[in-house]
């Protein structure tokens, strides 16, 4: 399946490809802060990342680099995977791995475009995601988006060097098409 480049009002959200394999983006992921709620990051090589990258492209993954409308500099990722046609869901997954640009709106401007795009092109009906509780932040911005706790992981796993309950969340078609 190919999937289209999305542009919002200051980003541009393009299909991942080896050309954003950089020193930048395996610094993300290696940096413990921006990495400290996500399952991935740590000990990573440049041949680990070209390999992940290489391996999302091969199994058709949406995966979009994020990437700033001015100047084209790459500032994360975003992620809807694995897809189930059959029952119309998607997994959603995000990183924000320069930190210069946390707290501008970036997660929540990107989110909107690829939920848009899940479901008016893609007809899901559903997108879900986990996230670590004390991760206050994404918690506050999913709740915003229109996102809905469906579940409590208690002592889903460790982050911060402590375990941490999770939040299994939610967000259907109709309620952010009509809401958004």
């Amino acid at each position: 399946m190919s999937y289209p480049s999305i542009e919002t009002e200051r980003l541009v959200l393009t299909p991942i490809n080896k050309s954003f394999i950089s020193e930048e983006y395996l610094a993300w992921l290696n940096d413990p802060e921006v990495c400290i709620y996500l399952e991935s990051g740590g000990n990573y090589t440049m041949l680990d990342l070209q390999e992940y990258v290489k391996q999302c492209i091969e199994k058709k993954v949406l995966f979009w680099a994020i990437t700033l409308k001015e100047n084209g500099k790459h500032i994360g990722n975003i992620k809807i995977d694995p897809i189930s046609k059959r029952h119309g869901t998607g997994e959603y997954g995000i990183l924000i791995g320069d930190r210069n640009t946390w707290g501008k709106g970036y997660a929540a401007e990107a989110t909107i475009g690829i939920l848009k795009y899940c479901f008016q092109e893609l007809g899901l009906r559903k997108i879900t995601l986990e996230v670590i509780k004390d991760n206050n932040n994404a918690v506050k911005l999913y709740k915003k988006l229109g996102f809905q706790t469906e579940g409590d992981l208690k002592e889903h796993g460790f982050y911060n060097g402590k375990l941490c309950d999770a939040l299994r969340m939610a967000v259907f078609n109709t309620a952010f098409l009509h809401g958004k």
